[in-house]
């Protein structure tokens, strides 16, 4: 059965490691047959964009949805930010561009459909992490702004010797999915709030069917080299928008 739902994220666009460019055709090609698309954030790069300066990214980032969401007017679309694209500037530009977009809505911290939950992953960052705490770890990237060629040749030296293949040791599978359990509960979506699925990004590691606690993990990776990535479908009887919750305030985020 064709999947009516997909999730991606970490495309990290306008940095110079991403590879997303060459899915592009490919995610197009999947927005076409879905009735959802999120988007799970991490979509863009400000703290390692090449494109200049913050209002160029800024505008290249909504263009980018823009060009997406148009062309798929049947799909409803959810952007559910990451630290990466948790810009001030981009947040503001996103929020007035949903508000005139029927086909997309905007989710500072999470997306709950029905049994399946769709977060960036940020909150596997520390083993308490509850809604205040990642709203705070959050503040920093408000200002958080291109690092300037200098830090982003750096980087890509960094990322040429392969040191971002480390995030499977940096973030194993059980650590992870113990940690984003913890955090689920602590805002109300745990196992017992009838979830089953939670789809997230943030540690670059793909992860299908990783079963925990009760709880099932996916992870689409991330498109650099060296990495794994996919656009993940999701059964079309795990998500519904018939039952949509979604995290934009510290109370539910």
């Amino acid at each position: 059965m064709e999947p009516h739902t997909y999730f991606v994220s970490d495309l990290h666009l306008f940095s110079r490691r991403s590879q997303a460019p060459q899915h592009a055709a490919a995610l197009h090609a999947a927005a076409r047959r879905a009735r959802t698309f999120v988007l799970g954030g991490d979509i863009f790069d400000f703290r390692w964009s090449t494109l200049g300066s913050i209002e160029t990214t800024v505008r290249a980032s909504v263009d980018w949805i823009d060009d997406l969401v148009r062309k798929c007017p049947d799909c409803q679309f959810h952007f559910v930010a990451g630290n990466h694209d948790y810009n001030q500037r981009f947040l503001n530009a996103i929020g007035e561009y949903s508000q005139q977009t029927p086909n997309l809505q905007f989710h500072h911290y999470y997306l709950r459909l029905a049994g399946s939950i769709f977060l960036h992953g940020d909150a596997a960052d520390h083993p308490t992490m509850c809604a205040s705490r990642l709203q705070a770890n959050r503040q920093h990237w408000l200002k958080d702004e291109s690092r300037g060629p200098i830090k982003n040749l750096l980087y890509d030296l960094a990322v040429k010797a392969r040191l971002h293949r480390l995030a499977g040791v940096v973030h194993p599978k059980k650590k992870v999915a113990q940690r984003l359990t913890g955090y689920l509960d602590r805002i109300g979506h745990g196992p017992g709030s009838g979830l089953e699925h939670v789809y997230f990004g943030h540690t670059h590691q793909a992860m299908s069917n990783y079963s925990l606690g009760g709880l099932t993990f996916h992870n689409g990776g991330a498109p650099m080299a060296g990495l794994q990535f996919r656009i993940v479908p999701v059964n079309p009887t795990e998500a519904t928008e018939q039952s949509i919750t979604s995290g934009n305030a510290i109370a539910g985020a």
